[in-house]
Protein backbone atom coordinates (compact mmCIF):
# COMPACT_ATOMS: atom_id res chain seq x y z
CA UNK A 1 0.00 0.00 0.00
CA UNK A 2 2.81 2.67 0.96
CA UNK A 3 4.10 2.05 -3.12
CA UNK A 4 0.98 3.19 -3.82
CA UNK A 5 0.28 6.26 -2.15
CA UNK A 6 4.22 7.40 -2.89
CA UNK A 7 2.79 7.43 -6.39
CA UNK A 8 -0.03 9.18 -5.71
CA UNK A 9 1.61 11.58 -4.06
CA UNK A 10 2.91 13.55 -7.00
CA UNK A 11 0.33 15.62 -9.36
CA UNK A 12 1.97 14.51 -12.69
CA UNK A 13 1.15 10.80 -11.34
CA UNK A 14 -2.13 11.45 -10.11
CA UNK A 15 -2.92 13.45 -14.15
CA UNK A 16 -1.32 10.31 -15.69
CA UNK A 17 -3.76 7.93 -14.13
CA UNK A 18 -6.29 10.37 -14.42
CA UNK A 19 -5.25 10.30 -18.34
CA UNK A 20 -5.33 6.38 -18.31
CA UNK A 21 -9.17 6.50 -17.33
CA UNK A 22 -9.96 7.57 -20.89
CA UNK A 23 -8.25 4.10 -22.43
CA UNK A 24 -4.59 3.10 -22.73
CA UNK A 25 -2.21 5.57 -24.40
CA UNK A 26 1.74 5.82 -25.17
CA UNK A 27 4.21 7.23 -23.49
CA UNK A 28 4.00 9.63 -26.33
CA UNK A 29 1.08 10.72 -25.92
CA UNK A 30 1.26 11.34 -22.17
CA UNK A 31 3.91 13.13 -21.92
CA UNK A 32 2.31 15.38 -24.33
CA UNK A 33 0.08 16.59 -21.76
CA UNK A 34 3.18 17.67 -19.56
CA UNK A 35 6.09 20.05 -19.88
CA UNK A 36 8.51 17.98 -18.02
CA UNK A 37 11.70 16.16 -19.95
CA UNK A 38 11.47 12.44 -20.91
CA UNK A 39 13.74 11.25 -18.45
CA UNK A 40 11.18 12.62 -15.97
CA UNK A 41 8.02 11.37 -17.59
CA UNK A 42 9.96 8.15 -17.43
CA UNK A 43 10.68 8.43 -13.82
CA UNK A 44 7.32 8.75 -13.45
CA UNK A 45 5.96 6.00 -15.57
CA UNK A 46 8.68 4.04 -13.50
CA UNK A 47 7.19 4.80 -10.00
CA UNK A 48 3.26 4.02 -11.44
CA UNK A 49 4.84 -0.01 -12.37
CA UNK A 50 6.34 0.04 -9.36
CA UNK A 51 3.13 0.32 -7.35
CA UNK A 52 1.27 -2.10 -9.65
CA UNK A 53 -1.04 0.84 -10.89
CA UNK A 54 -0.27 0.61 -14.31
CA UNK A 55 1.20 -2.33 -16.69
CA UNK A 56 2.66 -1.90 -20.01
CA UNK A 57 2.66 -3.26 -23.41
CA UNK A 58 5.38 -3.04 -25.88
CA UNK A 59 5.18 -2.79 -29.55
CA UNK A 60 8.65 -1.50 -31.16
CA UNK A 61 10.00 1.33 -29.96
CA UNK A 62 6.30 2.13 -28.50
CA UNK A 63 5.16 1.61 -25.16
CA UNK A 64 1.69 1.59 -24.38
CA UNK A 65 0.03 2.46 -20.73
CA UNK A 66 -3.22 0.60 -19.46
CA UNK A 67 -4.16 1.71 -15.73
CA UNK A 68 -4.83 -1.27 -13.19
CA UNK A 69 -7.94 0.51 -11.82
CA UNK A 70 -8.35 -2.75 -9.58
CA UNK A 71 -5.42 -1.99 -7.34
CA UNK A 72 -5.60 1.54 -7.00
CA UNK A 73 -9.02 0.31 -5.86
CA UNK A 74 -7.70 -2.25 -3.80
CA UNK A 75 -5.23 -0.03 -1.80
CA UNK A 76 -7.75 2.89 -1.30
CA UNK A 77 -10.78 0.24 0.43
CA UNK A 78 -7.60 -1.02 2.65
CA UNK A 79 -6.49 2.14 3.87
CA UNK A 80 -10.08 3.26 3.80
CA UNK A 81 -10.44 -0.03 6.51
CA UNK A 82 -8.02 0.70 8.70
CA UNK A 83 -9.91 3.70 9.74
CA UNK A 84 -13.31 1.25 10.09
CA UNK A 85 -14.58 2.84 6.60
CA UNK A 86 -16.25 1.36 3.73
CA UNK A 87 -17.95 -1.39 5.96
CA UNK A 88 -21.53 -2.31 4.78
CA UNK A 89 -24.39 -0.62 6.37
CA UNK A 90 -25.72 -3.50 8.09
CA UNK A 91 -22.31 -4.07 9.75
CA UNK A 92 -22.72 -2.78 13.50
CA UNK A 93 -19.55 -4.34 14.65
CA UNK A 94 -17.83 -1.89 12.46
CA UNK A 95 -16.11 0.76 14.47
CA UNK A 96 -16.80 4.50 14.34
CA UNK A 97 -14.67 7.05 14.52
CA UNK A 98 -15.45 9.36 18.34
CA UNK A 99 -17.89 12.53 17.84
CA UNK A 100 -19.11 10.37 14.63
CA UNK A 101 -22.69 8.73 14.94
CA UNK A 102 -23.76 6.10 12.70
CA UNK A 103 -27.10 6.76 10.53
CA UNK A 104 -29.93 5.22 12.01
CA UNK A 105 -31.44 2.46 9.73
CA UNK A 106 -35.09 1.98 9.49
CA UNK A 107 -36.51 -1.72 9.61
Amino acid sequence: MSSVFKALSDPTRRRVLQLLRGGPMTAGDLSQHFDVSKPTMSAHFAVLKEADLVHTERSGKSITYYLKLSVLEESLMGFAHTFGLGSTAGDSAAPTAPGIRKKATST
